[in-house]
C-alpha cells in the first residue's frame, strides 16, 4: 500500500507540474502576442505613409520609422512567426519550407524613382534574429541579367510569390516581383534565390534561365524580366496545374521595339518549366490563339499600392 501512496503521490505531483508548464507557456504565448500586436499597431501608420503619404519628405519619414520599428519588432525571441497581416502595404512571403520570409516594400521619390526596400528574416531554431537587410542597387548594377548579388547589391522587387525546387540536394527558391521601374514602364522579374556556406542570400549566382529566341537558344541568363506599358497589367505567374511559370507574350504597339515602355500583352503565352535544376523557356504554351476567359487570368496586383491579400499569385 505505501508503494501504491508513493506512486499515486508521483502521479499527482507530475500532474501538476505538467499542468504549471502548460499554464507558463499559454501566459507567455498570450503576452508575446500582445506586445507584437502593440508594435504592429504602431507600425500601421507608418507602412500606410510610406505609400500614400502626399510628400516625398513624408514618405520617406515614414519609411526610415517604420524600418526601425520592424527590426525592433523582429528582436523579439521568436518573431519569425509573426505574421504581421495588417501591414497590408508590406509584401510578407515565408518560403514554402517556412526556413526564411521576406519583407519587400517600396517607397516613391517621383515619377521618376522608385526605391525598394526589404530584408530577409531566417528561421532559427532559438528564436533569435537573424536578419539580413535587402539594399536597393538596381540602377548600379551593370549586366542585370547575369550578375551574381548578394543582399548588399540587390536588384530591388516587389515579391509576390517563392517557390521551391530542390535538385542534386541543394533548394533553390525562385522568386517573381514586380518593379515599378519608371512612369511609362513597369517591369516584373523572376530570379533564383540561394544560401551560400556561410548561411548569406545569393541571388542569381548562376546561368539559372536557358532561353529561346526565334526559336532558336539564347544565352542563358541568371534572371530574367519583362518590360512593358504602364498600367498594361501583364501576367507573370506560377500555375499549379501547368507547373509553369506562365508570362505574357509582348508586341510593342507601334512596331518600335527599342521602346520597352510601349509592349503590350498581345494574347499569346509564354513560360518556364524547372527541369534539372534549370528553367527552361517554353516558347509558346499554346498552340492556338486564345479567346477571352480560355487563358489563365491572373489577380490584379496593386503595383504602386500593395494589397498583400490580392498578390499572392
Amino acid at each position: 500500500m505505501k508503494r501504491l501512496h508513493t506512486y499515486f503521490l508521483l502521479l499527482s505531483i507530475s500532474c501538476c507540474w505538467i499542468l504549471s508548464v502548460d499554464a507558463y507557456a499559454q501566459s507567455a504565448k498570450k503576452t508575446f502576442s500582445a506586445s507584437m500586436q502593440s508594435r504592429e499597431d504602431s507600425m500601421k501608420q507608418y507602412a500606410f505613409s510610406i505609400v500614400n503619404a502626399a510628400s516625398p519628405v513624408d514618405r520617406f519619414n515614414a519609411d526610415s520609422i517604420f524600418t526601425k520599428m520592424l527590426v525592433r519588432a523582429l528582436k523579439e525571441p521568436h518573431s519569425f512567426y509573426y505574421p504581421f497581416d495588417s501591414l497590408q502595404t508590406i509584401s510578407r512571403l515565408y518560403a514554402p519550407d517556412s526556413s526564411f520570409r521576406i519583407f519587400t516594400w517600396q517607397v516613391v521619390k517621383d515619377e521618376s524613382v522608385f526605391r525598394r526596400h526589404g530584408a530577409i528574416q531566417m528561421n532559427t531554431a532559438n528564436g533569435e534574429l537573424v536578419l539580413f537587410p535587402l539594399i536597393d542597387k538596381t540602377s548600379a548594377i551593370e549586366n542585370i541579367n547575369n550578375a551574381a548579388l548578394g543582399n548588399d547589391n540587390w536588384v530591388g522587387a516587389i515579391y509576390y510569390k517563392i517557390l521551391l525546387n530542390t535538385y542534386n540536394g541543394q533548394k533553390y527558391y525562385t522568386l517573381l516581383g514586380y518593379d515599378e521601374n519608371s512612369f511609362k514602364s513597369t517591369k516584373k522579374r523572376i530570379e533564383v534565390l540561394t544560401f551560400n556556406q556561410d548561411g548569406k542570400p545569393v541571388f542569381g549566382g548562376a546561368p539559372f534561365f536557358n532561353l529561346t529566341k526565334n526559336g532558336a537558344p539564347a544565352p542563358p541568363q541568371a534572371r530574367f524580366s519583362i518590360e512593358y506599358k504602364k498600367d498594361a497589367n501583364a501576367l507573370m505567374r506560377y500555375d499549379n496545374e501547368l507547373n509553369l511559370i506562365l508570362f505574357d507574350h509582348l508586341i510593342p504597339e507601334n512596331n518600335e521595339p527599342e521602346k520597352k515602355y510601349t509592349y503590350v500583352p498581345d494574347g499569346d503565352y509564354e513560360a518556364f518549366k524547372w527541369q534539372n535544376g534549370r528553367w527552361i523557356h517554353v516558347d509558346k504554351v499554346f498552340d492556338f490563339k486564345l479567346q477571352d476567359g480560355q487563358a489563365p487570368v491572373e489577380k490584379p496586383v496593386k503595383e504602386s499600392k500593395l494589397d498583400i491579400r490580392k498578390s499572392s499569385q
